[in-house]
This record gives structure tokens, sequence and C-alpha cells, in this order.
């Protein structure tokens, strides 16, 4: 019987138009929780050390002044301030649109196939959504189904409240689906819109969460078989439990929106379990680490990757898409290492000069990429991806073939 894998076909991404510098957010932040000037410089060297440069926000209040607020009162202490249900209703009107924007640059992307730009969405099979900033039903996957004019027998998963590590469990899900039917054509979706959770509060891990976190979307398309030009092959996974750190990474809903712990001592916790997670992850995969030509960690926080890069003997070169990821976003929870992957997945086209292409996207030859992602438990998540890339001689013919046409 024929082994049957998983391809990821198709990237897309998509953030709110409104950016905001990390310097305009310590200036919201210090009128909205009435700091003086030192407590002001005390701040402001937490988001400098963040080693985010912008964010992105549905809400436009982030980069306005006092009194120019459309969400947050524009009262003192920003009294009364906005319940669960302002945030959730911001939720149902903001949420769908940025993950159609998303899917849209999906969908665009697995046409670009050579020769196959043709790609019919009405092939779609299933739908996965995945978010942990946002609930209501009927929900946004039933809200995407009309917005991308989908059978009504298309098949759905909500996968909700998970946190940062959600995107491996809708890529699981997918990934056993096509395994189960190798026609299947998984759409999968992640949305968080975290900003619209600021705490007015001046606990640190508080005012830590209210440092990282971003909104951001993020599709993929998962299919039987792989494009001609490219795809990721999800290869395997492997999760762990740490329950002796899952008062350090909380999720709660309170009555004024959900409340994120992040304490930390969430980096000693991960040191301690991340080696044994990737020795278990790479045994299943016939691997070691020495294999590994990529990562796409996810950038939980600066702390967060520097201990991994320690324990894994990797350099920050090695760590670049999750830095840039990080600099020019902040943390989008689930959809962020979807952010990290599509870096890569965009270095994969197909060159005429294939051999410089294959060593600057592969360096060594090692078509294995790792990808990790941490969140509430304290839970670890991690998977392997190998770099589907034609045989030199295919791009050779098709770059002649293209000479010839033109």
């Amino acid at each position: 019987m024929r082994h049957i894998n998983s391809y990821i076909n198709g990237f897309g991404t998509a953030v709110p138009d409104h950016i905001v510098l990390q310097q305009q957010a310590v200036d919201f932040m210090t009128e909205a929780l009435q700091f003086d000037e030192r407590d002001r410089r005390r701040l402001s060297a937490l988001y400098r050390q963040t080693r985010i440069d912008q964010r992105h926000s549905v809400l436009p209040d982030f980069n306005r002044q006092f009194g120019e607020f459309t969400f947050f009162p524009n009262t003192p202490g920003m009294e009364p301030f906005p319940t669960v249900s302002q945030r959730m209703s911001v939720y149902r009107q903001e949420a769908v649109p940025l993950a159609m924007r998303a899917i849209e640059n999906c969908l665009d992307d697995r046409k670009q196939e050579e020769e196959s730009d043709t790609f019919d969405r009405q092939q779609i099979t299933h739908l996965i959504t995945v978010s942990c900033t946002g609930l209501y039903a009927p929900g946004p996957d039933i809200e995407l189904i009309e917005a991308l004019g989908l059978p009504t027998t298309t098949q759905r998963l909500a996968i909700n409240f998970m946190g940062c590590y959600g995107a491996f469990n809708g890529l699981k899900a997918a990934d056993a689906i096509v395994r189960a039917d190798p026609e299947a054509k998984v759409l999968v979706v992640c949305v968080e819109l975290c900003t619209i959770h600021f705490q007015k509060k001046t606990e640190v891990d508080h005012l830590l969460s209210n440092a990282l976190f971003a909104d951001g979307a993020a599709a993929v398309l998962v299919e039987g078989q792989p494009r001609s030009d490219k795809s990721l092959m999800l290869r395997s996974f492997y999760c762990d439990l740490l329950p002796e750190g899952k008062a350090e990474m909380a999720w709660h809903i309170s009555d004024f929106g959900f409340e994120m712990t992040l304490t930390s001592e969430v980096p000693a916790y991960i040191e301690k379990g991340i080696s044994q997670l990737m020795d278990q992850l790479l045994e299943r995969s016939d691997l070691s680490i020495e294999d590994i030509g990529g990562f796409a960690l996810h950038p939980g926080g600066r702390k967060i990757l520097e201990v991994i890069e320690q324990q894994l003997g990797m350099t920050a070169h090695d760590n670049r898409h999750a830095y840039n990821v990080l600099r020019q976003f902040g943390n989008m929870s689930s959809a962020t290492v979807l952010f990290v992957l599509n870096e890569i997945w965009q270095q994969l086209r197909t060159d005429a000069d294939f051999t410089a292409f294959e060593e600057a996207v592969i360096p060594d030859h090692k078509p294995h990429v790792l990808s990790c992602a941490f969140g509430p438990g304290l839970t670890l998540e991690s998977m392997i991806l190998d770099v589907i890339l034609p045989e030199p001689e295919l791009v050779s013919v098709k770059s002649s073939s293209a000479s010839a046409r033109a």
C-alpha cells in the first residue's frame, strides 16, 4: 500500500492596518496606567528589551493621543474599562475580514505553481479555524464558509483557546485528514486579536504581555500531493507537557477581557524541557540535530529564543526567521509560527542556478525544518517539515522552456 504524506502547498499572512511602534505603545501605556516619569523610563526599557520594533492592532487607539480614543474611554484611568462583551464585539467585527485576507493570500500563492494557476477554491474539502482571542457561535468557521462561497457540506473544525501552540494542533488535524483521504484539501487559518485584551494592570507579567502581543492571521493549504515547484511535507509531530510550569503561562476570561499570565520563569521551564522534547521529536523522525537545515521557532519572546539557541547549539543566524517576525510583528499567538514558516517558504523559489539556490535555502543540503511553540500547560509542541523541491535537471528544463516561450 502506498505511503501517504501531507504537504503544505500554500501560505498566506495578514496583519491589521494600524501599525504601532513600540515607543507609541509606551506612550499609550504610560497614559493608561498613569505612570510617573520614573515608571515610564522603566517601562520604556522593558519595551526596548523585547527586540520588537512595531506591532499591528485592529484598534487605532494605541497610536492615538488621549482624548482621541475610539474604543477605550477618554477618561482618567479609562473608566469604565471595556467589558468582555465590548471586546467580543470587536472580535466579531474584525476577525473574519482579517482571516479572509490571509486566506486570499494563501489561495493566490497556491495558484502561483507553474502551469497550475487555476486552483479552484471549490476543491477545498475541510476548513480548520484556530483562535484563542475570541469565540462566538455560529462562529468564524461558518462565516468563512459563506465568505469563500464554499459548499455548505464543507467539513469544519474549530480549535479554540489553546494559545500560541494552536497552529500545531490545526496542522496535526489537517495531516490526519489528508492521510485518511489523499484527495482532501484542508485550509487551516489562525486569526488572533490579542490587543483587544489589553489589561490595565501594573504587575510585571501583565506589563510583559502588553509589550509582546499583537494581532495577525495566517493560513496554509494542506494537500495529499506536493506542488511541482515547492512544498513543505509534514513529516512528524511531538508534544509534551510540563505540569510544574502550568502556573507560569495561563489564559483566563475575566470581567474585562482575557487575562494572560506570562511570568519571567517561562524561559527557565522551556530551557529544562526543550532538549528532551527535541530528542524525542528527532528520534521518531529518524534524524539528528545535525540533519536540521532550518528552524522555525515560535518567537514567544526574546529570552525564550535565546534559551532555545543555547540548548540546541543554534546561532542567532539559525534563528533569524523568528527574530525577523518578532521585530516586525511581535507575538501574534497561534498565527506567529506560521509567519516564521512563511519566511522560509518565500525563499523556496526555483532558480536556474539551482546549486547556489539550494545552498542558500537549505544549508549543507539538509532539507529538514524543525519548528516548535509553547503555551499554557506548560505545553511544548514541535514538528519536522521536509522541504520538497524539484530535481536540478527539472529546474533547468523549466528554465529552458520558459526562455523558449519568451
